[in-house]
């Protein structure tokens, strides 16, 4: 088993927000593998398929993003992986939006979504695909850029984003971290 969880926050209000981009990542991989996350396991909604022959259970945060260790919790306790089997997919403000980052393990990178995972598994030793949301400059008030929907040209270009990451989720269950870094630990637009 392996587990894919995108982080978010709850509610139809952040639902387009650029701080969901995790969880908009989930639910195109969701949708691609034709699996319903509807069924509500504590602090996170689940649903199970398989990739190949790897069963995988994917997680939808029901806490906000600050608390996200929560449901990732409720997930390992339901799910007792190794943390490498483990992958946290979320938004990053240091990156350009439209690139993706892959990360076998390491810091929280500021983002307190992670550093809630990182505090409820016991370690940082999990994958982790952050998914760009920046634009330069960069807004003073990050709180309020991330909270914020995509603007009107992103909003055109995120399909395409969202299907980079959502294969490349596939490739790390297929092919690992390597591979997956290898092939799309880039800008994935123009």
């Amino acid at each position: 088993m392996v587990v894919i969880v995108g982080l978010g926050n709850p509610g139809a209000a952040y639902r387009a927000t650029r701080h969901n981009a995790g969880a908009m990542v989930v639910r195109q991989l969701a949708e691609t593998l034709g699996v319903r996350v509807g069924r509500t396991l504590g602090a996170v909604r689940v649903g199970e398929g398989r990739i190949g022959r790897q069963p995988v259970a994917l997680g939808l945060p029901r806490t906000f993003m600050n608390v996200s260790g929560e449901a990732v919790g409720a997930l390992l306790a339901r799910w007792p992986v190794p943390l490498t089997a483990l992958l946290v997919v979320c938004d990053d403000a240091a990156l350009p939006f439209g690139t993706l980052r892959l990360r076998p393990g390491g810091s929280d990178g500021g983002h307190r979504g992670l550093r809630s995972v990182q505090a409820a598994v016991g370690g940082s030793g999990f994958p982790r695909l952050r998914v760009g949301i920046a634009r330069d400059p960069l807004p003073k008030e990050l709180e309020t850029f991330v909270l914020a929907p995509f603007a009107p040209e992103e909003q055109r270009q995120l399909p395409a984003v969202l299907t980079a990451a959502a294969a490349a989720c596939v490739t790390w269950v297929r092919e690992g971290v390597e591979q997956t870094m290898t092939r799309y630990n880039r800008k994935v637009l123009g």
